[in-house]
C-alpha cells in the first residue's frame, strides 16, 4: 500500500511545473497500525514487515507530503478501517470519541496558532486592538488541549511537536511540543509569512510512548558533514542527495532496497542520516493523528 501511494504521489507531482526538476517528495507515504505513534514505512526485503496486514476496525494513520523548489508541505490523516469492503459503517464508542476529538484538538490547535490581528472582519478599533494582543503562550496551548483530551477520557500523545517549515527544512527553529517530558521545551511562535507543519496526536491509553524494537526505515539528511569510510556508503548517501535532498524518505525508495539498508548505518552512526525511531503507545491502546500544513496564515 505504502509502494503504490508512492507511485501515485510521484504521478501527480509530474503533473505540476513540467519544466522544473525541483520537486518531489517531502515525505513519503506511510501508513501506521493502531498504536504506531510515528509514520510507519515497511520494507519488501524484511518478510514480517511485508506481511504486516491493517484489520477491519483499526485507527490507521496514513502520511505523506510534496515539495516543489524545496518549499514542503505534509498532510496526515486518521480513519477507521471499514469492517466489510466497499461498505462504510457507523463509527461508534471510544473510537468515534477518539476521531471527534481529535477533529476539535486539531481545530484548536491551528485557531490558536494563528498570529492576533488576522481578523476576517471587523472595525479598524477591534483590528488594532487584537493586534496588539500577544499570541497564546505554548504553556497556555498545552494546558487547553489536555483540558479538551480529558473530556473525552483521552491523553495528548507525549512529545507530538509542530515545526515551522523552511525551505528545504521540515524541522525548522521553532517548534511546539505537546505534552513534554523530560524538560523538553519548544520555542517561538507562529507569525504573518511563516509556514508551519502542525500535528495532533491523542490516544484512548496513557498517552505515554515507548520505542519499538524495529528497524528504522524512515530517514532524513541532516546538516552534519562526514567523510564517510565504505565506498558503499557513500554511493547510497549520493542517491539519497539526489532523490530526496533532506526530505524524510523510506529505505524502500532506494534503488537497491537491500543495499540501502547497510548503506546507511554508517551514515547515521556519523549523524549524516537522522533516524525517525519507530515508536507506540506504551499501553498498546488506539492512537489519532493529524497533520496539517499551514502558512502565509491559513491551511494549504
Amino acid at each position: 500500500m505504502c509502494t503504490r501511494g508512492d507511485k501515485l504521489l510521484e504521478e501527480e507531482i509530474a503533473k505540476v511545473y513540467k519544466s522544473s526538476k525541483a520537486k518531489g517528495a517531502s515525505h513519503p507515504v506511510t501508513i501506521s497500525p493502531s498504536s504506531h505513534v510515528t509514520p510507519y514505512t515497511p520494507l519488501v526485503s524484511d518478510a514480517e514487515e511485508a506481511a504486516t496486514k491493517i484489520k477491519a476496525g483499526e485507527v490507521v494513520k496514513i502520511q505523506l507530503g510534496a515539495q516543489i523548489d524545496g518549499y514542503g508541505t505534509i498532510v496526515g490523516s486518521t480513519v477507521v478501517v471499514p469492517e466489510e469492503k466497499g461498505k462504510k459503517a457507523p463509527i461508534t464508542g471510544k473510537e468515534a470519541d477518539l476521531l471527534v476529538a481529535t477533529h476539535y484538538a486539531n481545530e484548536l490547535l491551528l485557531r490558536l496558532m494563528v498570529p492576533p490581528g488576522l481578523l476576517a472582519s471587523g472595525t479598524e478599533d477591534e483590528k488594532k486592538k487584537a493586534a496588539a494582543e500577544k499570541p497564546p503562550t505554548q504553556s497556555k496551548i498545552i494546558a487547553l488541549l489536555d483540558k479538551l483530551a480529558a473530556a473525552y477520557g483521552l491523553h495528548v500523545v507525549q512529545h507530538t511537536t509542530s515545526w515551522q517549515f523552511e525551505r528545504n527544512d521540515i524541522e525548522g527553529k521553532k517548534k511546539l511540543i505537546l505534552s513534554p517530558v523530560d524538560g523538553t521545551k519548544g520555542e517561538g511562535s507562529a507569525e504573518v509569512g511563516e509556514v508551519w507543519g502542525v500535528e495532533v496526536g491523542l490516544s484512548l491509553g496513557s498517552g505515554k510512548v515507548k520505542d519499538l524494537d524495529k528497524r528504522s526505515t524512515l530517514l532524513r539528511r541532516t546538516a552534519t558533514t562526514y567523510g564517510l569510510k565504505r565506498p558503499s556508503s557513500r554511493q547510497i548517501l549520493s542517491e539519497i542527495v539526489k532523490k530526496f535532498g533532506t526530505f524524510p524518505f523510506s529505505i524502500r525508495q532506494l534503488d537497491d532496497e537491500r543495499a540501502g539498508k547497510v548503506g546507511v548505518v554508517e551514515s547515521i552512526r556519523a549523524g549524516v542520516l537522522r533516524e525517525y525511531k519507530p515508536a507506540a503507545e506504551a499501553d498498546g491502546s488506539p492512537v489519532s493523528r493529524l497533520f496539517t500544513t499551514i502558512g502565509k496564515f491559513g491551511p494549504f
